[in-house]
């Protein structure tokens, strides 16, 4: 086996990447599929992958669902997919991958619940891990004043939501979708109405294992290899593998009481979500919706909520309007519920929405928390889940959202939209602002999220290009008015793009590939970093 000497990885280090990765300078914006992944040049290389020793297995022949994911717009067909029955056999391929060498051509991208948009957990002609083998390992509930779960990167949320309630205990922030793995959401950042008060699911972690880019195992925290545990958290998959985390718990309520209520004025909905986000004791949820132009919305509402005033509700029109939707809810337990009543009472009266589109629910803790899963089977039945997802997340500075909201909602969406958008503002003092997550400049930022879904085959409103044509105005009109926008699950194709998305911290970001991944072994799929061949400073075909 050829290794790597000590000089060359000294010589890596000190030259950030200069000799071994650039950045990816593509111009990807359609869907790509690709046939049956060639040869790797070597066949040494890839007949070693079959004599690793581990406790799972390879698979080399049944690669295809790999190359898919929840975008459904790239296929990026891998060599083969590990399925790891331990943490060992991850560290074990890594290092394996690592000690070829630059002559290796394989990269190796983790692959959770295939929930990415834009092909970030595929592995063309690479390995892919399937993270969802390692589901049921060792998760362990530490019950007590500082309650935490220890639990797998490769677990669902909704499986440690399940484990947790055992113990009448839950995790403190969550993303609307719990059909996703530990290790993919805190890649990223994961957001859900619960950040106004938790801060993201990145901002409530203790601890974290991580395979490097070297193939090392790490144990990680904010005062134990600090700069490697800080990186991973939303570091977009680039400086190691989560293979556990340790998340922090609260008591978990036995109910929620879910609110939605209308705004026609955009001015006073954002003025009343700014004011109950930087409210210590509001609501325990709290998002909100942009509705365009739909007929019979509150009608449809009644299905899960009661109108509070039936009659002015049924007579209610919102076709031909922009409106906005809060939503807010408000955890507790059946012997709390006259004193819940209270403080939801005195609490929407401090609002100004329009009085009749009060609407209530009362719903289990796990209902609510799972609720977009119910409208992914109701989907899935009618054939309407796999298809394109375009989606747009956007971190919008409060003070240019107003601006933002005129120009996209007024002229570029007019009078349609292709899905949910999403918009609430956040509080930057709830996020720790040592992860790799960027965000805008200013205290309160919204997110704003365009999640469209294409019809396959149309050339309408609804086609794939036209939404694509749509999200590219809104990026070009951020640009151009110097809206200081950053991306949500950022993704670029130019060097340019990449450095502004990161501004000050590039060059920190950079520094840290180099430490933990010197050969961009790990997640090709964000484009970020490129493997390079060779080099004008060392003969590379002499090392060994």
């Amino acid at each position: 086996m050829r290794t790597l000497p000590i000089n060359f990885l000294r010589q890596i280090n000190i030259r950030y990447l200069r000799l071994f990765i650039v950045l990816f300078l593509s111009s990807i914006t359609a869907k790509i599929n690709v046939g049956s992944p060639s040869i790797v040049s070597d066949p040494d290389i890839l007949s070693s992958l079959k004599i690793i020793n581990l406790d799972g297995h390879f698979n080399f022949h049944d690669v295809h669902h790999a190359a898919k994911d929840f975008g459904n717009r790239y296929k990026f067909l891998p060599y083969a997919i590990l399925y790891p029955k331990s943490v060992s056999d991850i560290s074990t391929t890594i290092k394996h991958v690592f000690q070829m060498g630059l002559r290796s051509k394989l990269t190796i991208a983790a692959r959770g619940h295939g929930h990415s948009l834009q092909g970030q957990a595929q592995a063309h002609e690479g390995i892919v891990i399937n993270m969802e083998s390692l589901q049921g390992l060792d998760m362990e509930i530490h019950t007590g004043k500082a309650s935490y779960v220890d639990v797998s990167g490769g677990e669902l949320w909704i499986n440690v939501l399940h484990r947790t309630l055992k113990y009448g205990l839950a995790p403190k922030s969550w993303t609307d979708y719990l059909h996703l793995t530990v290790g993919g959401t805190l890649s990223n950042a994961g957001i859900s109405g619960q950040a106004s008060s938790h801060g993201p699911q990145v901002s409530n972690v203790h601890q974290l294992e991580i395979v490097t880019g070297k193939g090392d195992v790490v144990n990680c925290s904010a005062n134990h290899n600090v700069d490697l545990f800080y990186g991973v958290l939303g570091g977009l998959g680039q400086f190691g593998i989560i293979t556990q985390a340790r998340i922090s718990l609260e008591p978990a309520p036995k109910m929620v009481k879910w609110i939605r209520v209308l705004y026609s004025d955009f001015t006073t909905f954002t003025k009343d979500q700014e004011m109950l986000i930087s409210m210590e004791k509001a609501f325990d949820y709290i998002e909100g919706f942009i509705i365009i132009n739909r007929t019979g919305l509150l009608n449809n509402w009644r299905l899960t909520f009661s109108p509070q005033h039936p009659l002015q509700a049924s007579q209610f029109k919102s076709d031909g309007k922009t409106l906005y939707c809060l939503e807010i809810t408000k955890n507790f337990n059946p012997d709390e519920t006259k004193i819940i009543n209270q403080e939801v009472k005195s609490l929407l009266s401090q609002l100004a929405y329009i009085p009749s589109t009060l609407f209530i629910s009362e719903v289990p803790y796990l209902e609510f928390l799972d609720r977009v899963h119910a409208s992914e089977m109701r989907l899935r039945s009618k054939g309407l889940w796999e298809v394109p997802h375009p989606w747009l997340n956007l971190l919008i500075p409060r003070t240019k959202i107003h601006g933002f909201t005129k120009e996209v909602i007024g002229n570029i969406l007019s009078d349609n939209s292709n899905g949910p958008i999403l918009i609430y503002p956040l509080n930057k003092s709830k996020w720790d602002n040592k992860v790799s997550v960027v965000t805008p400049g200013e205290d309160v930022f919204y997110l704003v999220a365009f999640l469209s879904s294409a019809v396959p085959c149309s050339s309408g409103s609804d086609s794939l290009g036209h939404i694509l044509a749509q999200n590219k105005r809104i990026l070009d009109f951020c640009e151009n008015a110097s809206i200081g926008m950053k991306q949500y699950l950022p993704h670029y194709t130019t060097q340019e793009e990449w450095k502004a998305h990161f501004g000050p911290r590039w060059e920190a970001f950079v520094q840290r590939k180099s430490a933990y991944d010197p050969l961009a072994i790990l997640a090709p799929g964000q484009r970020i970093f490129h493997r390079q061949y060779a080099s004008h400073d060392a003969d590379l075909t002499s090392i060994s």
